[in-house]
């Protein structure tokens, strides 16, 4: 599947892209800032529920970017909260059954509940879902400013969008913090680290597997899982390990990449088997951060412009559809009701039940697969042996309903 795919919109569904030329300034009651998949769920959400909204990026279809390859259950079930599910899933390939296996030996086949699809195909059927209302300038916000009643964002053309309110939805993105002192603590430089890759077996055909989790086999490989699921026609890879963006041992996966895989998980080729890697490998770092200074009348922030997950411990994308979903469902019809946008509404976003579980989780999440994966002490040790002893148990209580067997090499 091209990551780079393009999508037909409907004429009535696709944002209306504006020129800013006519006029010296727009007023919207929301603008949002970052078009990924933060920002344009929430225009997309904000555009069904009739709310005025402006999205501003400087991108008019979403690039190829290595980010989420897919949505598991938990985050499907938000993503059916936000209007939008029908249409991603459609876009999406289902996993039919996902393989659990370590040490070589398959130790679980559960029901697949995970969806397959590249980030830019992702972002950009949301964007298919924003409706006409919606204006979408294509430009880049260089300057906020934020109060208790009008907001401005400047962009690239020289004009101006005042607002009711700022939805900060930029990412990764560090250019803005400046206009309204905002500060990144960085809770784990480099806490993992995500690799990517597409893969076929090497004398052809298909792999015996529809889907499959192989966990690391030592603490001292510093290595979380690989992960292989299909998108399209193509098996993907995502791999996670724990290392620094200087270890040799990255280089070595890019020249051989079958070699340093069964190196560092040899019982994986008992299920694998030969293959061959079919693009380029793609190598992402992963800080863990909080954004200080959040705390300000007239601006939110969603998603990584606020906080990071890990994405080996899965719960980047629930955390951006969670912060989505409760700010476009809850909050801000419910803001706009009233004059103002003081800090007691911005606060009450921050202090929703739903995200501040949410929150907790990913960031405890990161640091216990971390420690669960690397950490050599005994008792890390007992819990692995423990999940994987109740992972078994559980694969064989369902293989036997259903007449299977587990065993080494997915026998």
């Amino acid at each position: 599947m091209d990551a780079s795919l393009t999508l037909e919109r409907s004429p009535s569904l696709a944002p209306q892209v504006t020129d800013l030329q006519p006029a010296p300034d727009v007023h919207t009651d929301v603008v949002i800032v970052g078009g990924g998949l933060a920002g344009s769920l929430a225009a997309a959400m904000l555009g069904r529920a009739g709310i005025d909204a402006i999205l501003v990026d400087p991108r008019s279809e979403y690039p190829p970017d290595f980010r989420c390859e897919k949505l598991d259950g938990d985050q499907v079930a938000v993503l059916r909260k936000t209007g939008v599910a029908d249409a991603v899933l459609g876009a999406a390939t289902p996993d039919r059954q996902s393989w659990v296996a370590r040490y070589g030996r398959l130790v679980d086949k559960r029901p697949g509940d995970q969806h397959g699809i590249f980030y830019a195909p992702l972002v950009n059927t949301v964007r298919s879902q924003i409706p006409s209302n919606v204006q979408f300038i294509q430009a880049k916000a260089v300057a906020l400013s934020a109060g208790s009643h009008t907001q401005t964002v400047s962009i690239s053309t020289d004009k101006k969008i005042s607002a009711r309110l700022i939805i900060l939805a930029n990412g990764l993105n560090v250019g803005l913090r400046d206009s309204l002192n905002l500060k990144r603590e960085i809770l784990s430089s480099c806490h993992s680290i995500s690799i990517g890759f597409d893969m076929r077996p090497a004398g052809g055909g298909e792999f015996k597997f529809p889907a499959l989790t192989y966990y690391a086999e030592r603490p001292g490989d510093k290595t979380a899982l690989i992960t292989l699921f299909p998108i399209g026609s193509t098996m993907r890879a995502n791999l996670f390990v724990y290392r620094t963006m200087d270890d040799p041992w990255l280089q070595a996966l890019r020249a051989s990449p079958q070699q340093t895989l069964f190196a560092l998980m040899p019982g994986l080729r008992e299920i694998v088997g030969d293959f061959a890697v079919t693009d380029h490998i793609k190598i992402r770092p992963v800080d863990l951060y909080e954004t200080r200074g959040h705390f300000q009348p007239g601006v939110v922030l969603v998603g990584d412009a606020f906080s990071t997950g890990c994405p080996a411990a899965g719960t980047g994308a629930r955390k951006v559809l969670n912060d989505v979903e409760r700010l476009c469902n809850v909050y801000v019809p419910r803001w706009l009701k009233t004059p103002g946008m003081g800090l007691d509404k911005i606060e009450s976003f921050y202090s929703d039940p739903v995200k501040v579980a949410s929150d907790r989780f990913s960031l405890a999440k990161a640091f216990d697969l971390r420690a669960f994966s690397t950490d050599p002490s005994p008792a890390w040790g007992m819990r692995r042996g423990a999940k994987f002893i109740a992972q078994y148990l559980r694969g064989k209580l369902r293989l036997a309903s259903l007449g299977g067997a587990l065993g080494k090499a997915g026998r």
